[in-house]
């Protein structure tokens, strides 16, 4: 006799299938995404999307698209793993793992990082994308004289 899920169990399994088709599309395309396939891109943000990272705030799917292709230029590798996806109504809280290597990063080995997205669809597209990520472990502590000074402050900080 197989056992019969609980309430809990019923609501995540519909949770899961219920999610809308821009949210499967970002987790689909971004645990994908590569150097070699960046015009995925297209497929999943409206052409006003409004993209903000840390250093960045664009307007626009062709300056989105430029941003990606300049973004690629150095790296060798970048991968995602979704970690966690919270999502009600046409927005979704996106965790997750990026491993990405850069060759003037690190001495050019893997760097790893979380972070999460705040991401809003409309329709069948992705309208607004706002990550969340730790400059400092992403980029800062990973260039070669100014990581030293920054892994030294931070060791400073936590005495």
């Amino acid at each position: 006799m197989q056992p019969t899920p609980d309430n809990d169990q019923l609501k995540q399994t519909q949770v899961l299938s219920d999610k809308p088709v821009w949210l499967d599309n970002f987790i689909n395309i971004y645990q994908s995404l590569a150097i070699d396939n960046l015009a995925s891109l297209a497929q999943l943000y409206h052409h006003d999307i409004t993209f903000e990272d840390p250093l960045h705030v664009i307007n626009g799917f062709s300056d989105l698209a430029a941003y990606f292709d300049n973004l690629y230029q150095h790296v060798t590798r970048c991968d995602f793993v979704i970690d966690q996806v919270i999502h009600t109504g046409n927005q979704a809280g996106i965790y997750w793992t990026m491993t990405y290597v850069h060759q003037h990063l690190n001495t050019g080995k893997a760097i790893t990082v979380q972070g999460h997205s705040l991401i809003m669809g409309d329709n069948d597209k992705v309208v607004y994308h706002r990550d969340y990520i730790d400059l400092g472990q992403m980029l800062y502590e990973n260039v070669p004289v100014l990581g030293a000074i920054i892994r030294w402050l931070k060791r400073r900080i936590n005495q």
